[in-house]
């Protein structure tokens, strides 16, 4: 059984740091791609990042310069180096994999950031 279990959230004050991490088990072939993603209260989930397995990358234009994604393909792991966080970055962060036109999930950790 996939599984996709995340780290790292926490509460911060505006201009902090996060490190998201993501791990994968239960799965022997790389994910094709992987991503970030995050759901606000009252509001749809939304792409945050991706990262292909030859490591092209994609951002959402609001975390763009501010957020960096990235994998280890042997490992199946993907982080999230989140700089300069502001308060409408809070949301719960999910990360995802794709293999086989399947996409699994993790169960979220929140992030939250407040003065």
């Amino acid at each position: 059984q996939v599984q996709l279990v995340e780290s790292g959230g926490g509460s911060v004050q505006p201009g902090g740091s996060l490190r998201l991490s993501c791990a994968a088990s239960g799965i022997i072939f790389s994910f094709n791609a992987m991503g970030w993603y995050r759901q606000a209260p009252g509001k749809s989930r939304e792409v945050v990042s991706t990262i292909t397995s030859g490591g092209g990358t994609n951002y959402a234009d609001s975390v763009k310069s501010r957020f960096t994604i990235s994998r280890d393909n042997a490992k199946n792991t993907v982080s999230l180096q989140m700089n300069s966080l502001k308060p409408e970055d809070t949301a719960v962060y999910y990360c995802s994999g794709e293999l086989h036109s399947r996409y699994y999930w993790g169960q979220g950790t929140q992030v939250t950031v407040s003065s």
